[in-house]
């Protein structure tokens, strides 16, 4: 087996074959260039590669066309021709066609397995990124959960959380003197948002039975890892759901798998396709994270790799992090353009051979320039590259085809019916039940002994169709006594916190 991917060569004033040393692949990438460029189809390329290197693979596939790595290249395809011309130019002999093996996943269960997870497991910092909730708002969140963890509320879903939220604002003045003060305006917040993101598809995402990170690592009979392509066509619609739950995942990763230093090949690549909305007007708090994790993921094997228009997309201190790209076009009809050109090219190291800033306007569809690390992780001299023509199909996969993969998945069912265990909901239902029964059976009770106490004092007094004042005073206490002791028992569930 190779040590390497065949990315391509014989471009223009370079001839020398250009590959990906598997040794050297976790430490990350990048794959740029304007719309039209060629960038889904390098991606099809590297994930393939990887696969048939043993490495499995998760991307996501926005534009529904990387469905098509499951089905093999046909000689029937219109580009036949092309493809084997230019297969014979870079030196690929043999060329030949075949399929990756592929795993198919959708949030929403449409065009995949369902893909979920807990509440628990998302936890209360990028839940609140998700929520676009400000700093005053996540903190009530993480209150929430702490309370939910004291008190061992099981959050899987998302009406868990919500009555979750009613318990912390009917106790708020309780769980205040412990936590920290909690406002009933930005629960109030919370909860709306909580809305938003039910109808944006969150209902189907929080829950179980979650996804096992297992079921991402997996390889076939015959060696080759999986591709686990993510159907984000419509959850590309939500773009919040989309990149917290790429940035949940990575943080998953980075949290279960143990330190490997660095492997002859990766445990693991992880394309991020759509790069730029997960920096979009993100808090600097989630910029350290995302840092972090890209820096600190190396050491467990894992490669991530930011597809995106423009390197300019991704904030500096992930992009120097960045060791193998690929650049494909850029445009530059603006100063803003001309800009980011120049920044693009700047970032590689320079080519006697040719200027770097006008290459990259001049590149043709399938054209890129490329830049791998070397055996000792040094950057190569950037090398305009004709792309290797991919071995799978170009263009998606038809319903009955992904159908087809599905029935012969290794994940079988598992994922297929949602599960609703007992949980917070279910075990705060009860206690209200409980709380407001004997608070009810009090209330009789204590009703029953003042009537009982004002027939004996009536039977010495002049009847009377008007009702007395004293008599008036026993039921308005009577009333607030039972309100009282449904708010007692109800305070009661904090009593159960862990020590």
């Amino acid at each position: 087996m190779s040590d390497s991917i065949f990315l391509g060569g014989g471009g223009a004033s370079q001839n020398e074959a250009q590959e990906l040393l598997l040794s050297r692949a976790n430490r990350h990438g990048l794959i740029a260039g304007a719309t039209g460029t060629g960038k889904t189809v390098t991606l099809q390329i590297l994930a393939q590669g990887f696969s048939d290197a043993g490495v499995p693979v998760f991307c996501a596939d926005v534009k529904g066309d990387l469905s098509g790595i499951s089905q093999p290249g046909s000689a029937d395809h219109k580009l036949h021709d092309k493809l084997h011309a230019r297969a014979e130019t870079i030196g690929l002999n043999p060329y030949e066609y075949g399929a990756a093996p592929t795993i198919f996943w959708d949030v929403f269960g449409e065009k995949g397995h369902p893909v979920r997870t807990t509440m628990a497991e998302m936890g209360p910092t990028i839940l609140a990124r998700l929520l676009e909730l400000n700093e005053v708002q996540e903190g009530i969140l993480t209150i929430a959960f702490e309370v939910a963890d004291d008190n061992n509320f099981l959050l899987l879903d998302l009406k868990d959380l919500r009555k979750l939220l009613v318990f912390v604002g009917e106790n708020r003045a309780e769980i205040g003197l412990e936590y920290g003060n909690v406002s009933t305006a930005s629960l109030g917040a919370i909860q709306r948002r909580l809305l938003v993101l039910e109808r944006d598809g969150g209902e189907l995402f929080f829950g179980e039975p979650a996804l096992k990170l297992d079921d991402l690592l997996r390889t076939s009979r015959d060696g080759r890892g999986y591709v686990n392509v993510m159907d984000a066509t419509r959850l590309i619609n939500s773009p919040r759901l989309y990149c917290t739950f790429l940035l949940w995942l990575l943080s998953e990763l980075f949290e279960d798998l143990p330190e490997v230093g660095d492997p002859d090949k990766p445990k693991l690549v992880f394309f991020f396709d759509e790069a730029h909305l997960l920096f979009d007007s993100a808090p600097k708090a989630l910029l350290d994270k995302i840092d972090q994790v890209v820096k600190l993921i190396r050491s467990k094997g894992v490669g991530v790799y930011f597809v995106t228009q423009n390197p300019r997309d991704i904030p500096d201190s992930v992009l120097a992090q960045l060791g193998n790209r690929i650049q494909h076009a850029l445009r530059a009809y603006t100063p803003s353009e001309r800009k980011a050109v120049k920044a693009a090219a700047e970032s590689f190291r320079e080519n006697p051979d040719f200027d770097t800033q006008e290459v990259i306007t001049d590149l043709g569809v399938g054209e890129a320039l490329v830049s791998t690390l070397d055996r000792k992780g040094v950057p190569n001299v950037v090398a305009r590259t004709l792309i290797r023509p991919p071995a799978s199909r170009l263009g998606p996969a038809t319903e009955s085809e992904r159908r087809d993969v599905m029935s012969d998945s290794p994940v079988g069912t598992q994922y297929d019916d949602a599960l609703d265990r007992d949980s917070a909901y279910e075990e705060l239902e009860r206690r209200e039940d409980k709380a407001a029964k004997e608070a009810e059976e009090l209330a009789r009770a204590e009703a029953r002994e003042k009537e009982k106490k004002a027939k004996s004092r009536s039977s010495s007094r002049r009847r009377s169709n008007r009702q007395s004042v004293g008599e008036a005073a026993v039921k308005s206490g009577a009333r607030m006594l039972s309100r009282e002791i449904v708010r007692y028992l109800l305070r009661g569930v904090l009593g159960g916190r862990r020590r």
